[in-house]
């Protein structure tokens, strides 16, 4: 498998894991509007996920070589490249898979996210890969809200009572150390060349962090010190909690394989 079926499986596993540990908070919301805009977002990052992972396949059918044929004979497609995976074979960064915890750690997890989905997105519409480059495009629409509604709700929990800043600097110790992934790129990012990943790793940042600066300022939050930045994840090594993830997310398919509906 080439290196740019690794980066777009790691577009769709960070896309799929966040969709699904949002799609938990279905039924729960604090109240009826939240509830239903954290369903969509949820379904807006599913969608992605099929489109990237829809190429990913593409580009590993195509290719001569890949470990990726599973058993029975079974092409790769969206579902295998989804549901038959182990936790060692997912891309994804440390931070998506990190658990929901309270409302506050799930508005942070996405904020900080949606902010790094939106600039990096912005950088691949202009890859010479049209494949990657329109789905970089209709998903940059979406992530738009994302960045917009989690934002909102950071200034609204940091501001806001006691409580609710308590629990903003707490989601904020649990989750910082995870962010720093988001900048590290694994030696088959490097390796892509600059006009097909068009992402100026540097400048992606600074204008991450000049973002998280400005909405913790509103939120009257501490902008976090340096500190250890967990990695791995891009590799295939993961927390814990990811191998929950998948026995939950993959049980259908494994228990009954090949299923349809």
């Amino acid at each position: 498998m080439n290196d740019l079926s690794y980066y777009i499986l790691q577009l769709a596993d960070d896309a799929l894991i966040l969709g699904h540990q949002n799609s938990e908070w279905c039924g729960h919301g604090p109240i009826l509007e939240q509830d239903v805009a954290i369903t969509n977002i949820s379904l807006d990052l599913i969608g992605q996920a099929r489109n990237f992972y829809q190429y990913a396949a593409k580009l590993i059918n195509e290719s001569s070589t890949t470990s990726f044929h599973l058993q029975n004979g079974l092409e790769v497609s969206e579902d295998t490249l989804a549901y038959l995976r182990d936790s060692r074979d997912f891309r994804n960064n440390l931070l998506v898979e990190q658990p929901n915890g309270d409302w506050a750690k799930t508005i942070l997890r996405q904020f900080f996210f949606s902010t790094y989905q939106y600039y990096l997105y912005q950088q691949l519409k202009s890859s010479t890969d049209n494949q990657l480059s329109a789905i970089a495009e209709k998903s940059l629409k979406e992530v738009n809200y994302h960045l917009r509604w989690s934002s909102e709700w950071v200034i609204r929990l940091g501001d806001g009572s006691e409580e609710s800043r308590q629990r903003m600097l707490a989601a904020t110790d649990d989750l910082w150390t995870y962010t720093g992934e988001l900048f590290y790129p694994t030696e088959y990012e490097q390796r892509l060349p600059g006009e097909v990943i068009p992402v100026d790793i540097k400048s992606l940042k600074l204008k991450w962090e000049e973002k998280i600066r400005t909405v913790f300022d509103e939120a009257t939050l501490p902008y976090p010190v340096n500190a250890f930045m967990q990695t791995g994840g891009k590799e295939g090594r993961h927390t814990e909690h990811l191998g929950y993830i998948l026995a939950e997310m993959q049980y259908m398919q494994r228990t009954y394989p090949n299923s349809e509906w």
